[in-house]
């Protein structure tokens, strides 16, 4: 089963990603995709390391080459999240670009009982972006639509509100 949450900055999703992952019986596996660069990207850490605290999940620190990951049999894998990832295998020196970012999504699918990614609105801020962030934007969005065609249930969360968009049958 693969469930992709959607939305935008402080929207929710994490929290309501966490709490799919945690319905789930097993092995809870959290990807952590962000780098801690500086001291904005250490206090969301701390804050998502708060959030799921107590809640069983082994973490797993991830930047790049997801595909490379080694999972216990029977997992269930929470990926937070794609934006980071993709940000990372395409600015960092050793990154692979966007088809890293597929061969991880695709290997994360194959190992895991359950794989539910968390990923970014970013495209409706109204903000003129350089070059590069927009290629950058438009790479999430085309992994987005890939990962919602492939996904058996896809939520968008705005303001903390759950809207299923794709739901798995018999869900």
């Amino acid at each position: 089963m693969f469930t992709l949450v959607y939305g935008g900055s402080a929207s929710g999703k994490s929290a309501f990603a966490e709490q799919l992952v945690c319905l789930l019986e097993g092995k809870r596996i959290y990807i952590a995709t962000m780098e801690p660069w500086g001291e904005e990207s250490r206090r969301r850490i701390a804050r998502h390391q708060q959030m799921r605290s107590g809640k069983g999940f082994e973490t797993i620190e991830c930047y790049c080459h997801g595909a490379e990951l080694s999972l216990p049999a029977g997992s269930n894998v929470l990926l937070e999240c794609m934006g980071n990832l993709l940000a990372n295998e395409k600015f960092r020196e050793d990154g692979g670009g966007v088809q890293a970012v597929r061969e991880a999504v695709r290997h994360l699918k194959q190992n895991a009982l359950h794989l539910t990614i968390v990923t970014n609105e970013v495209f409706s801020s109204g903000f003129a972006y350089s070059a590069l962030t927009l290629e950058y934007m438009k790479e999430l969005a085309m992994l987005n639509r890939e990962m919602a065609r492939e996904a058996d249930q896809v939520a968008e969360v705005v303001c903390g509100l759950v809207n299923w968009l794709k739901k798995a049958p018999g869900n």
